[in-house]
């Protein structure tokens, strides 16, 4: 069975090509550019989510990703930031998410994240 990725990004070039990078790589991918995916997260039941830090409709991926980490049905679900902020690592660390994506990044990177992540 194919591992789940909800994708959530903030740019919609970057989130075609993750998209169909992942698609390729055997993912079944879940993307959005809003975080409309996350309130139905129970349907989706994703092994992954990949959030971007900016987002649309005024929510940051830091606070997607602590109400996941904080909910009892979702906090073990694996959980990755993505930015392009200088402080990732630490606030990737502060919000709990499990790990972190760089951008620009390169692509077998990202596919590895979210393989060690799923």
């Amino acid at each position: 069975m194919k591992k789940k990725v909800v994708l959530i990004q903030d740019d919609e070039d970057i989130l075609e090509i993750m998209d169909e990078v992942l698609t390729d790589e055997g993912f079944d991918v879940t993307s959005s550019l809003t975080t409309e995916p996350i309130e139905n997260i129970d349907k989706i039941e994703p092994d992954v989510v990949v959030v971007d830090e900016h987002i649309g409709g005024g929510k940051k991926g830091t606070k997607v990703i602590e109400e996941l980490k904080s909910d009892p049905e979702t906090e073990d679900l694996s959980a990755v930031l993505t930015s392009t902020s200088y402080d990732l690592p630490q606030t990737a660390k502060d919000c709990k998410a499990d790990d972190y994506i760089e951008k620009p990044f390169d692509l077998d990177h990202m596919v590895d994240v979210v393989k060690n992540n799923s």
